[in-house]
């Protein structure tokens, strides 16, 4: 079975549903409220731990009732939490996601206990696929993946300037079409894949700055974005590692994401290894 850590964060999303977004400024009420697990590196650990991963996840929430209701579906799924430390005093993350019908949404992070970790905490991962995503410290992500050689995969989301050093360590890169705008040429400096996804749009996997592969996510009836870009890093991971064609693995991911898309939450709505494979 493929091994896969996966270094981020933890949260609790708090998800209002309502008619549309509201544009700057302005109040929208009548929305249904929602609690889920969630977090970039969560949802990227259950993602990878649904699709057949042997899954660690190295992270920290607070020492509050909220840490427990961030991690449920993570036991739950059978995800290694030793890891998974408590901070004394710190307030587990929280995201406040704002959702239209249709499935498009706005998030704002607090990331509370997320920016407690520290490199000097963590011992070099062993196993196939290391995953990384930025809502932890940079440094952190840097420093393990300077220790760390196996297959490294980094999200560069949310979008903020990073040690070069983490671009060429890199042997798969995953942005959305506004992330990959916000880096541009910056992106040049990984050796190894870069994956960008466009929504419903045709995601592309480059090498050297040449198309490898495309692929289109399949037509589904889309409620909730949240959590697909974290399913379509784990996914395209675990395809990789796993022995799969660049253009197999490319399918494979964005079959997964647009799974994703079909159900209210992020990690509620992760799909497993048999509904991809159906849909892919």
């Amino acid at each position: 079975m493929t091994t896969v850590t996966v270094i981020g964060s933890v949260n609790l999303d708090v998800v209002a549903n309502a008619a549309r977004l509201p544009a700057p400024g302005e109040t929208i009420t009548g929305a249904e409220l929602h609690r889920f697990p969630g977090g970039k590196g969560a949802n990227q650990a259950l993602a990878a731990r649904r699709l057949g991963a042997n899954v660690s996840l190295v992270a920290r929430v607070g020492d509050d009732a909220s840490a427990n209701e961030a991690l449920t579906l993570l036991r739950g799924g059978g995800v290694d939490l030793d890891q998974c430390l408590a901070v004394p005093g710190a307030a587990t993350g929280t995201a406040l996601i704002a959702v239209a019908p249709g499935g498009e949404n706005q998030i704002v992070v607090a990331p509370g206990a997320n920016r407690e970790l520290r490199a000097r905490d963590i011992p070099t991962p062993d196993s196939d696929a290391l995953i990384c995503q930025l809502e932890v410290p940079s440094d952190v992500i840097a420093d393990v993946a300077r220790r760390y050689d196996g297959f490294f995969c980094v999200n560069l989301a949310p979008a903020m300037e990073v040690d070069v050093a983490i671009l060429q360590r890199a042997d798969l890169i995953v942005v959305n079409e506004t992330e990959a705008a916000w880096y541009g040429p910056t992106l040049a400096a990984c050796h190894g894949l870069v994956a960008t996804t466009r929504g419903s749009g045709v995601a592309t996997l480059e090498h050297d700055g040449k198309t490898v592969a495309e692929a289109r996510p399949p037509e589904v009836a889309a409620v909730d974005a949240t959590g697909a870009g974290d399913t379509f890093t784990a996914a395209l991971t675990v395809a990789l590692v796993e022995g799969q064609r660049p253009a197999q693995a490319l399918r494979f991911a964005c079959a997964a994401a647009s799974l994703a898309t079909t159900r209210m939450g992020a990690q509620p709505s992760l799909p497993k290894h048999s509904e991809v494979d159906g849909n892919a």
